[in-house]
C-alpha cells in the first residue's frame, strides 16, 4: 500500500447505459464502442501511476476484466447522487489510510498520465486539485484531506459544476490544472478528430446528424 490513491469510476459495457447524450445521435452501439474506448484509453494511462488504484463500478463488479493488479481493488459505487458515490468514495479512502486520493472518470480522452503525476505532486502543497473540463464541470478532483461540503447541492451534469466548486474553496487552496475535454455529447466527440478517425465512425456520425 502506498499513502497515494487513484479512484477511478467506470460504467459497466451495457449499450444503452453508457453515454446516453451521445447515444442519441450515433445509436447506443456506437456509443458504446467510444466509451469502450475511453475505458481502455483510461486503463492504460493509469498503469504505471505510482500509486494504489480502486475501480469503481456503477452496476456490478466485472472480476475479469482490464483491471487487474496487485495494487487494484474494486467496488459498487454507492449513492444516490455522483456527488454522494464521490464523497464516499473519498471518505473510505481516507478511512484506509491513504493521504493522497485522486478520482477520475472514464470518458476524457485528453487526459494523460503527465496530468496525474501534476495532481499528485500538487496535493504536497494544495489541498485540493482539480482539472477544470470544457463542459463547465471537471474529469479529476483531488484532496490531501476530506472535503465533504464539496459534493453536497451541485448541479451535476450542468456547467455550473466547476464553478460552484470553487466558490467554496480559497484560492490558495486549490490547484488547477490544464483545462480539457469530456466526451459527453456529439459535439464532444466532432471536435476530436484523432479519436473520429482512431474510432472508424466517421461515416455513421455524419449520417445519424444528417
Amino acid at each position: 500500500m502506498t499513502n497515494r490513491l487513484l479512484i477511478v469510476f467506470t460504467k459497466n459495457l451495457i449499450a444503452g447505459k453508457v453515454k446516453t447524450r451521445l447515444a442519441k445521435t450515433i445509436g447506443d452501439q456506437s456509443a458504446l464502442k467510444v466509451y469502450e474506448f475511453l475505458l481502455n484509453h483510461t486503463q492504460n494511462l493509469t498503469e504505471d501511476i505510482v500509486c494504489d488504484r480502486q475501480v469503481g463500478y456503477a452496476e456490478h463488479i466485472v472480476e475479469e476484466d482490464i483491471w487487474a493488479g496487485s495494487r487494484t481493488s474494486k467496488f459498487i459505487q454507492n449513492g444516490s447522487d455522483l456527488g454522494e458515490r464521490m464523497s464516499r468514495a473519498f471518505k473510505d479512502g481516507f478511512k484506509a489510510g491513504y493521504d493522497h486520493i485522486i478520482l477520475i472518470g472514464s470518458d476524457c480522452f485528453e487526459l494523460q498520465s503527465k496530468h496525474l503525476d501534476s495532481a499528485f505532486r500538487a496535493l504536497n502543497e494544495y489541498d485540493v486539485v482539480i482539472g477544470p473540463a470544457r463542459d463547465g464541470g471537471y474529469y479529476l478532483i483531488g484532496m490531501s484531506d476530506f472535503r465533504p461540503e464539496l459534493f453536497l447541492e451541485q448541479n451535476w451534469g450542468t456547467s455550473a459544476v466547476l464553478k460552484q466548486t470553487l466558490h467554496q474553496i480559497n484560492n490558495e487552496d486549490v490547484f488547477l490544472l490544464d483545462e480539457l475535454n469530456d466526451i459527453d455529447n456529439f459535439d464532444d466527440l466532432k471536435e476530436n478528430q484523432e479519436l473520429l478517425e482512431l474510432l472508424n465512425i466517421n461515416d455513421k456520425i455524419y449520417k445519424s446528424d444528417n
